[in-house]
């Protein structure tokens, strides 16, 4: 067997594995939104414009983590790009088996409804297949986002926000929450995401979380990164409930409040987003 086909075989061994993870990560991260009720119905009742810029926000997404963090080494954003497509592929093949064997995606269903429950379950489940190298496989060397820059750093918090806040916000619970808290216990919930977001990123020392910049001060560094990060998970959790629809019949002072209430879980997603994605 000459080097070159034994250097193949090792080659194509390697991606094989890699798809492996990949399909383990998002039907990992996958399954609570597969399993979520208010899922299936949102997959019937959102608007086309609305899934569309979903997807191609998620694809987005997806293209950045595959480049600082995915199953596959990108050598630049073009293959970034191709992987973050290979994992949006994985994710709908995972979540669409998942909904298949639980009978939920069934032949009676209709198309339109089965591609949008599918469809939009595949960017949660695209974000599984592309955290999966961090989490089952060896890294060597300096990863990419050990070194990313400040905008990549709040595009990391960013993505950890989103995919806590997606896991939430379908749910009727939020809304409930949101009623049930009087403004004072809102104003103190903002409080404790905010503190919380700074202590797991800073003060807890969580294994590859970011350090303080050097030379950075206390408060230069809250405002620059907990701060921020905070406004990001707010942001992230509005965009949210507006794709799911429930911006649509609320007033404008219960968004907020439900934003608040999302907003709990997304600043801890972007707490620990270096953790998970």
């Amino acid at each position: 067997m000459t080097e070159q086909a034994t250097g193949n075989r090792g080659g194509n061994r390697a991606y094989a594995i890699s798809l492996a993870r990949g399909m383990a990560g998002a039907l990992i991260f996958a399954f609570p939104l597969v399993m979520t009720m208010e899922m299936w119905s949102i997959g019937f009742s959102v608007t086309p414009a609305r899934l569309f810029l979903f997807l191609l926000l998620g694809l987005g997404v997806l293209a950045g983590l595959a480049y600082y963090s995915g199953f596959e080494p990108a050598a630049d954003w073009l293959d970034a790009l191709l992987d973050a497509l290979g994992a949006f592929a994985i994710g709908l093949i995972g979540s669409g088996l998942l909904l298949w064997l639980f009978g939920i995606v069934t032949p009676g269903l209709g198309w339109r409804a089965a591609l949008g429950m599918v469809a939009l379950q595949a960017v949660p489940a695209g974000m599984g297949a592309v955290a999966a190298r961090r989490q089952f496989g060896a890294r060597e060397g300096e990863a990419r986002e050990d070194r990313a820059g400040y905008p990549a750093q709040l595009f990391l918090m960013g993505a950890g926000a989103l995919f806590l806040a997606f896991n939430v916000a379908p749910t009727e619970e939020v809304l409930l929450i949101a009623l049930r808290m009087p403004p004072w216990s809102l104003i103190g919930l903002m409080g404790l995401s905010l503190l919380l977001l700074h202590l797991l990123v800073y003060t807890i020392g969580f294994a590859g979380q970011e350090q303080r910049p050097e030379g950075a001060g206390a408060w230069r560094t809250f405002g620059a990164y907990s701060l921020a990060g905070y406004g990001l998970a707010l942001a992230v959790s509005f965009y949210v409930l507006w794709t799911f629809g429930r911006a649509d019949l609320a007033s404008l002072p219960m968004m907020a409040m439900v934003t608040v209430v999302l907003g709990f879980p997304a600043a801890l997603g972007a707490a620990i987003a270096r953790l998970v994605v």
